[in-house]
C-alpha cells in the first residue's frame, strides 16, 4: 500500500529530549484509526485521539504490539518497528490512519502517525486478506 511517511508528533520530540521515553525498552503498539480521527502532529496523550477502530473483523482495539529497533550507519541513527499485520475475517477492516503509541507511560503517548493511502482515502481490507503496514527502508524516523 502507498502509505504516507510517518509524521513524528511534536510532543514526542520534547519527550525524547527530556528522557521521558525509552525507545529500547518501552512497549510500542500500532493502532488503526477511522477517517474521522483527530490524529495530528499535535497529538500527545493517546487517550485523546479519537475513533480507533473497534474490535471487529480481525482487528482488536488497542492495536498490535510491534518490535522496535535502532540501527546506526555513518552518523545517522534510525528508529524502526516490525511491520504490523492484521488479517480481515468476518468482514472488512476499513481504516484511514495508523498511529504508533508508547504504552509504557501513563497515559499512552502518540509517537508518530501516517495516512494509510497517500490520496488520502480509506483502505479496505476484505475478508481473507491481510493488511500489512510496510515500514519503509528509512524506518519511522532518523536522527543525524
Amino acid at each position: 500500500m502507498a502509505a504516507s511517511a510517518w509524521s513524528v508528533t511534536n510532543a514526542i520530540k520534547e519527550r525524547m529530549g527530556n528522557a521521558e521515553i525509552n525507545f529500547d525498552t518501552d512497549t510500542f503498539k500500532v493502532v488503526l484509526l477511522a477517517s474521522t480521527s483527530n490524529i495530528a502532529d499535535t497529538s500527545d496523550d493517546a487517550t485523546a485521539v479519537t475513533n480507533e477502530l473497534s474490535t471487529a473483523n480481525g482487528y482488536t482495539a488497542g492495536g498490535t504490539t510491534v518490535t522496535p529497533t535502532w540501527t546506526r550507519s555513518t552518523g545517522t541513527c534510525t528508529f524502526d518497528i516490525s511491520d504490523p499485520t492484521w488479517t480481515a475475517s468476518g468482514g472488512s477492516i476499513v481504516a484511514r490512519f495508523a498511529a504508533i503509541y508508547d504504552t509504557t507511560p501513563t497515559p499512552d503517548r502518540v509517537v508518530a502517525w501516517c495516512t494509510l493511502d497517500s490520496t488520502p482515502a480509506d483502505v479496505t481490507t476484505t475478508t481473507g486478506n491481510t493488511l500489512t503496514i510496510q515500514i519503509s527502508a528509512s524506518g519511522v524516523f532518523s536522527l543525524a
